[in-house]
């Protein structure tokens, strides 16, 4: 008995005196320690986790459009992240019918210029005049030269991976009329880690792409009135869900169908969460 209590003491002890290499490598051991992260460890590359969950039409609309991001981001330096925030919001996942009908993914009405297809639509007038594209990637370039514009000019001199400079720059410089236009979109890039698609840059590269963006500002460019007549501030329209609602009562309330509001936020089911965000109009 004696020699089978000594036993078990010496296993415990040496169950104790687990090294650290012996706890992160040994399957047996279930109980891993958790490293502690120091103050001001973490930045932009690893925000807050989002309270709120990504849709799977979200997640198949950045899977096909991230390219086309990562491709003006890399020639204007507008944020990967922010373009196709934008894109979400405004085409509603790619679900709004201009963007179904007319590939028009950020609502960019005709200009005296426009040579292109046309389609009408009421927002701030009835049969207001909107763009069609031929693909949706050409809807994603326009938006760029729609931002290539002096009301925009401070943006491109923030670095192309800053996305919270641009989301609150985008709305101080009017492009939304929703206050909360800057928070959707950051919330909506710490949803999606869209953040990921962001390149930083060099002091030279950024020097060389700002030359380029003042270069295009300059040329060929319509009058702002005209820009405004393009497109007037957003006025995206979202609710927030609280405790209590339902997806029918909702719809109700903004006097759509269940049906549409799924669609328009590419929803499988008519399941809801406390905080996430419905869109209403794109």
């Amino acid at each position: 008995m004696r020699r089978y209590f000594y036993a078990l003491l010496i296993a415990a002890l040496c169950s104790s005196c687990l090294s650290k290499q012996d706890v992160l490598q040994d399957p047996r051991v279930t109980k891993r320690p958790v490293p502690i992260q120091k103050s001001g460890e973490q930045n932009r590359q690893n925000p807050r986790p989002s309270t709120s969950y990504p849709s799977t039409s979200g997640l198949e609309y950045i899977e096909r459009y991230k390219g086309i991001a990562v491709e003006e981001m890399e020639r204007y330096g507008i944020p990967a992240s922010i373009k196709l925030a934008q894109a979400l919001l405004e085409s509603g996942n790619g679900n709004s019918a201009l963007a179904r009908q007319a590939n028009n993914h950020f609502g960019i009405k005709c200009t005296p210029e426009w040579s292109g297809k046309k389609t009408y639509q009421d927002d701030d007038h009835r049969d207001d005049c909107f763009r069609v594209y031929s693909r949706p990637e050409d809807s994603f370039k326009d938006h760029s030269q729609f931002l290539l514009r002096k009301r925009y000019a401070a943006l491109f001199e923030l670095d192309k991976d800053d996305y919270r400079g641009w989301a609150k720059g985008l709305k101080s410089a009017g492009y939304a009329t929703n206050p909360r236009y800057a928070d959707m979109l950051v919330e909506i890039i710490e949803r999606y880690q869209l953040y990921q698609y962001d390149r930083g840059e060099s002091r030279t590269e950024k020097v060389k792409r700002e030359e380029l963006v003042q270069t295009e500002m300059v040329e060929n460019k319509p009058e702002e009135a005209e820009i405004a007549q393009a497109k007037a501030p957003v006025r995206i329209e979202i609710h927030e869900v609280k405790q209590g609602d339902t997806l029918a009562a909702i719809a109700r309330k903004y006097g759509m169908s269940t049906s549409e509001l799924k669609d328009l936020n590419g929803l499988k089911t008519e399941s809801l969460f406390i905080g996430q965000l419905i869109l209403i109009s794109p």
